[in-house]
């Protein structure tokens, strides 16, 4: 379970209650892996393979090295839920993919996963609408 995020400094009501949505979105994301027999890492590329992706691809969009998306998807080919092949454009390049058992899986981890869908529920229309506008604002430019 990942530690809590906590700053060394003083801190506004704002960062601390942004810190405290981090903290727990984290919790149940693991929770709802673990729940599926998957470590948080293990659901979160299981997640971004809803089609055919190279394994550099998904290094280079979770920000990790090249190692690490090997041992993960080597840990996923061997429970049956993802396969790779060589890329039909380029034979150097693989491409990973869910399977059938990794689509199945994903779907348990979806319903399992409601973090989201609960903490927007307890807030009227209106008010996801100006969440939605200040998370968008305080998120970097890309």
């Amino acid at each position: 379970m990942a530690l809590p995020l906590r700053i060394a400094t003083e801190t506004t009501e704002a960062e601390g209650v942004l810190l405290d949505l981090v903290n727990a979105y984290e919790q149940a994301f693991e929770r709802a892996a673990a729940s599926v027999q998957l470590s948080a890492a293990q659901a979160c590329v299981l997640g971004r393979l809803s089609e055919h992706r190279s394994m550099g691809g998904l290094a280079a969009e979770l920000g990790c090295d090249a190692s690490n998306i090997t041992q993960i998807v080597g840990r996923l080919d061997g429970m049956g839920l993802t396969s790779r092949e060589a890329s039909p454009t380029d034979k150097r390049v693989r491409m990973v993919a869910r399977t059938a058992a990794g689509e199945q899986l994903t779907e348990r981890f979806d319903r399992a996963f409601g973090f989201a869908r609960e903490a927007l529920g307890r807030l009227s229309p209106d008010e996801q609408a100006q969440l939605t506008s200040l998370l968008r604002k305080a998120l970097p430019s890309q």
